[in-house]
């Protein structure tokens, strides 16, 4: 058996159910099955941008009697992420779940499966240039369906970009819903929904360049 790789390692915080992952983790399921629960569509889209093993999103649908609704496409790089997130959805019987192991750093990896109902930037912001951040916010609208609800996280060490990735996203054409900054750690949840007008994507650009 191989090595787990540092990204399959990186999971193990959500092991302990007090760790900042594991806090963080809850949170954003909150909000998906909250957009769940506001959205009435027989057919939803949805695409986690370096979805992990993709417990977020496969978390919320496992138990959730709608689940069928949603079809959702994960992007992620690392081949043993990728496998776990398979296994998991598979497990939890969510044959509308597509997980794709692909660059979602750029945006022809996008093809096919947008414009995106709900939009997942989990652990995407805190790892890529701010130069990088400013750039995929601003080409969200080549991802998003008008209405959409982006939900996304950025660490707030110093100096801290959030106050301006908010902006940023306003700047964009998004209404923030909900920021979440808890005491005694460093992370951070965003939620905004896309209130402008979608545009076509541009297959040929790119967002951001990973950096780990």
């Amino acid at each position: 058996m191989s090595a787990p790789t540092y990204w399959q390692a990186w999971h193990e915080p959500y092991a302990d159910e007090t760790s900042p992952l594991s806090r963080r983790l809850r949170l954003v399921q909150q909000h998906i099955a909250s957009w769940l629960e506001q959205r009435s569509d027989e057919r939803l889209t949805a695409v986690s941008v370096c979805a992990g093993q993709g417990r977020d999103l496969i978390g919320v649908l496992a138990s959730r009697s709608d689940a069928q609704r949603v079809h959702a496409t994960l992007l992620e790089y690392d081949a043993g992420n990728v496998a776990a997130a398979q296994a998991a959805a598979s497990q939890a019987g969510l044959s509308n779940i597509v997980i794709r192991q692909a660059d979602a750093g750029r945006l022809s990896s996008y093809a096919g499966m947008v414009p995106a109902d709900l939009l997942l930037m989990v652990g995407v912001f805190g790892n890529i240039s701010d130069a990088d951040v400013e750039r995929t916010v601003a080409a969200l609208p080549q991802i998003c369906a008008e209405g959409a609800t982006v939900i996304w996280t950025r660490t707030r060490r110093a100096p801290d970009l959030t106050p301006t990735v908010r902006e940023w996203f306003r700047d964009a054409g998004f209404v923030e819903q909900a920021f979440h900054a808890p005491d005694g750690v460093r992370f951070s949840v965003g939620v905004h929904r896309f209130e402008s007008a979608p545009r076509p994507l541009e297959p040929q650009g790119t967002l951001f360049t990973f950096l780990g």
